[in-house]
C-alpha cells in the first residue's frame, strides 16, 4: 500500500514547509543562541492556524485530521525540532485530553482558547521518582469538600513556563495503583501552583523545560478530568498520540540530517571514497523512509480510532532510533565542519537524543512491543 496525502494534506505540507523555511528558521537561530521560548513564533502559529489542526472547527480548531496535524509536526521539525515539540505537546496531549475526555463545560472553558493558540497547553506526568513507570507517582490529591488538595512536584514538564493550562496527575488512592490516579485541569494561575527550576538541555533550545510544585494547591472538582481514578487510562491514551507526534518530531530530524548527508557526499562523486558511503548513505536513506511509513501508518490508524498503542510504540522507538543515527552520519560525513554551528548538524544530534528519552524511553517501548508478541 502506498502511502499517499490527499491533495488537502498535501497543500498543508507545502504551506506548513514554506512557513517553516521562512519563519521558523530565523526564530530557530535565535532560539539556539539565547535558550528563550519563542513566544512570537508561537503567536504566528496560532495565527496560521496550526495550534488546532486536528480540532474541529465549533472547538475553535481548523477542522482538519490527525495526519494532517502530524504532517505540520514533521515539517516544522525539519527546521526546529524545539518549535515541533512545542505544537506536539499542546495538541496531542495538551488540548486533545480535554476533547476527548472532557466535560461539555470543560470543553467550552478551554478547548476554543487552546486550538485557537490563545492559550498554551502541557502535560504533567513525570515525576523525580516516576519517569517510564507513570503508575508510581507521589503526588497526591486529597479531595475536602469541593475541592482536591495537591501536594508534589512534576520534572521535566515541557512547555511549562509557557503554558495556560496543564493537564496533571496525581494519585486520589495510593493503595490501587494505577487505579488511584486522576487527571487535573489546572490553571496557571490556581494558589498554591509554582514554576520551579527551569532546566538547561543540551538540546531543543527554546523549548522551555521546567518543574512543577504543587504546595496545596486548590483544585475544585470541577477540573478534574475524568472520574476519580481514571486518569491513568487518560494518560496511557493521550500518550499513544504524542508519540505519534515525537515520532514525527524525530522524522524530521532524521529527514534533515539525511539531506545534510546527501549535500557532503556530492563533493566526493567519482573519488575512491564514494562507493563506501554511497552504502552508508542507502541504509540511512532506507532506515528514513521507513520511520517514515511507521509514523504515518500510526497516524493513520490513530485518526481511524482503530487501537495503535504498539503501533506508537514501534513509531516512536524506530523514528527516535533513525534521527540519532542520521543525525550522528551527518556530522561524520561533514567531518570537522559538522561540529561546528555554521552548519546545523551538530545542533541535529543533540536535537534527536531526547526523542529516544521522552514520552516513553525506548526501552519501555520495546518492553510494550515485547509483550504484545508474547500474548
Amino acid at each position: 500500500m502506498e502511502l499517499r496525502f490527499t491533495k488537502e494534506q498535501e497543500e498543508l505540507r507545502q504551506a506548513v514547509r514554506y512557513f517553516a523555511e521562512t519563519e521558523v528558521a530565523p526564530a530557530a537561530t535565535m532560539m539556539e543562541l539565547t535558550d528563550e521560548f519563542p513566544y512570537e513564533l508561537v503567536n504566528r502559529m496560532a495565527q496560521i492556524r496550526l495550534m488546532g489542526i486536528p480540532v474541529a472547527k465549533q472547538w475553535g480548531g481548523a477542522g482538519s485530521d490527525f495526519i494532517s496535524y502530524i504532517i505540520a509536526v514533521n515539517e516544522i521539525s525539519k527546521i526546529s525540532a524545539a518549535a515541533g515539540v512545542i505544537l506536539s505537546v499542546h495538541t496531542s496531549v495538551g488540548t486533545l485530553p480535554i476533547l476527548h475526555f472532557g466535560t461539555e463545560e470543560q470543553r467550552m472553558k478551554y478547548v476554543p482558547k487552546l486550538a485557537s493558540g490563545e492559550w498554551l497547553g502541557a502535560f504533567a506526568l513525570t515525576e523525580p521518582g516516576a519517569g517510564s513507570d507513570a503508575a508510581s507517582i507521589r503526588t497526591s490529591a486529597v479531595p475536602e469538600g469541593d475541592h482536591y488538595v495537591i501536594d508534589g512536584t512534576k520534572v521535566f514538564i515541557t512547555n511549562a513556563g509557557a503554558a495556560h493550562t496543564y493537564i496533571a496527575f496525581a494519585a486520589t488512592d495510593r493503595g490501587q495503583g494505577p487505579r488511584g490516579i486522576t487527571a487535573f485541569i489546572i490553571d496557571r494561575d490556581t494558589p498554591g501552583f509554582r514554576i520551579g527550576r527551569k532546566e538547561k538541555k543540551m538540546g531543543l533550545h527554546g523549548s522551555s523545560t521546567c518543574e512543577l510544585i504543587f504546595d496545596r494547591m486548590t483544585v475544585p472538582i470541577a477540573q478534574r478530568l475524568g472520574e476519580e481514578g481514571g486518569g491513568f487510562a487518560i494518560a496511557k491514551a493521550s500518550l499513544d498520540g504524542g508519540r505519534i507526534g515525537i515520532g514525527a518530531q524525530a522524522l524530521g530530524i532524521a529527514e534533515a540530517a539525511l539531506q545534510l548527508a546527501k549535500n557532503a557526499m556530492k563533493p566526493l562523486n567519482g573519488s575512491a571514497r564514494v562507493e563506501p558511503e554511497h552504502a552508508r548513505l542507502a541504509d540511512l536513506a532506507a532506515q528514513v523512509e521507513a520511520a517514515r511509513l511507521l509514523v504515518y501508518r500510526a497516524a493513520y490508524m490513530r485518526q481511524e480510532g482503530m487501537p495503535c498503542t504498539v503501533e506508537a510504540s514501534t513509531a516512536k522507538m524506530f523514528a527516535s532510533d533513525t534521527a540519532v543515527a542520521a543525525a550522528g552520519e551527518a556530522v561524520r560525513m561533514l567531518g570537522a565542519q559538522g561540529c561546528t554551528k555554521e552548519l546545523s548538524a551538530e545542533r541535529l544530534y543533540r536535537d534527536a537524543k531526547v526523542t529516544q528519552i521522552y514520552e516513553g524511553t525506548n526501552e519501555i517501548h520495546r518492553i510494550v512491543i515485547g509483550n504484545r508478541l508474547l500474548k
